[in-house]
């Protein structure tokens, strides 16, 4: 997949696709209908398949003081959107040109004469332009003129509603990781490099890998069966474990983040790409009285942690 950053400029093998243009957080199975429709158009025309989206997030732009919300970072996103076929994915800097930036011109200047875009597929709920003025309906009418087909693609639902990231999230802030994949069409996961810290998990004789939340949305604090793949370094593969989320509290207040016992494993991933999957919450962080307790709760965590991913199928 070839990855851009801007529209302007762009080499001539690197415009004309047939793109799905969205936010794309979480790459959830609504995301993944409104690909599938760019898909057919770019077979029909023989077209690359590719993405628009914008980086950083505009709500990030907008409201900067607001809590972390992002489902993923914007490498996790490429990853997925390659693992989906996407072959050209364009990332739109949102910056106050862009917010400026009137609907009817986005269309023009940015998909039309920036890109090349030879076809537009864009979400019922789809927003563009300055004030959000712009809808899918508009992006239809404007295409023509501007070069490129359109398609609006219908919300995805089921019985339990619609499928969106903002459903994504509050499954994840509940503490129901299975709804959350249910939506999503894959685990949820946090990926980063694996960080040093205080090393207590080490000295209680769980040592962990620890792994910054970053911008990412919090999930329910507290303690998951979890799988983590090694992307990169000599314990590359997929292994299995017992997660701490949240801000240890025992010690005091601490910065929050992803500690992951691994289970069955003796090296060091220091420095490892990783990403971890939360397949089960087990039990809400709690702060105990001390140590010695600690370390009796961490023991019956990991024996409920084999006891879940073996009941999941992935023992």
């Amino acid at each position: 997949m070839r990855r851009h950053h801007g529209y302007r400029g762009l080499a001539p093998g690197d415009l004309g696709a047939a793109v799905a243009i969205g936010n794309f957080d979480g790459v959830h199975l609504g995301h993944r209908s409104v690909i599938a429709l760019a898909r057919a158009s770019a077979d029909a025309l023989g077209a690359a398949l590719g993405v628009v989206t914008f980086e950083p997030h505009p709500r990030s732009f907008f409201a900067p003081g607001r809590p972390p919300f992002r489902l993923m970072d914007a490498d996790a996103r490429a990853r997925r959107l390659a693992k989906l076929g996407v072959e050209q994915l364009h990332e739109l800097p949102f910056d106050a040109d862009l917010a400026a930036m009137s609907a009817e011109r986005f269309a023009g200047e940015v998909l039309g004469a920036g890109l090349g875009l030879r076809h537009v597929v864009a979400g019922a709920d789809f927003r563009f332009g300055k004030a959000r003025m712009g809808d899918a309906t508009l992006l239809r009418s404007l295409g023509p003129a501007c070069g490129f087909g359109v398609t609006i693609a219908p919300l995805v639902s089921d019985a339990r509603g619609d499928l969106s990231s903002t459903a994504i999230r509050a499954a994840l802030s509940e503490g129901r990781p299975d709804e959350a994949a249910r939506m999503l069409g894959h685990w949820h996961r946090i990926e980063g490099r694996v960080q040093h810290g205080d090393k207590r998990g080490r000295n209680l004789g769980f040592p962990t890998a620890n792994i910054g939340l970053g911008d990412l949305h919090r999930p329910r604090y507290g303690v998951y069966a979890v799988i983590l793949d090694v992307i990169d370094g000599p314990h590359a593969g997929r292994h299995h474990g017992a997660a701490s989320l949240g801000e240890r509290p025992t010690f005091g207040a601490q910065t929050p983040n992803l500690e992951v016992y691994v289970l069955d494993f003796a090296g060091d991933l220091y420095g490892a790409a990783v990403s971890v999957a939360l397949v089960a919450f087990q039990r809400p962080e709690l702060a105990f009285d001390d140590v010695a307790a600690l370390v009796d709760q961490m023991g019956r965590d990991v024996t409920e942690t084999r006891a879940r991913l073996a009941a999941a199928g992935l023992g």
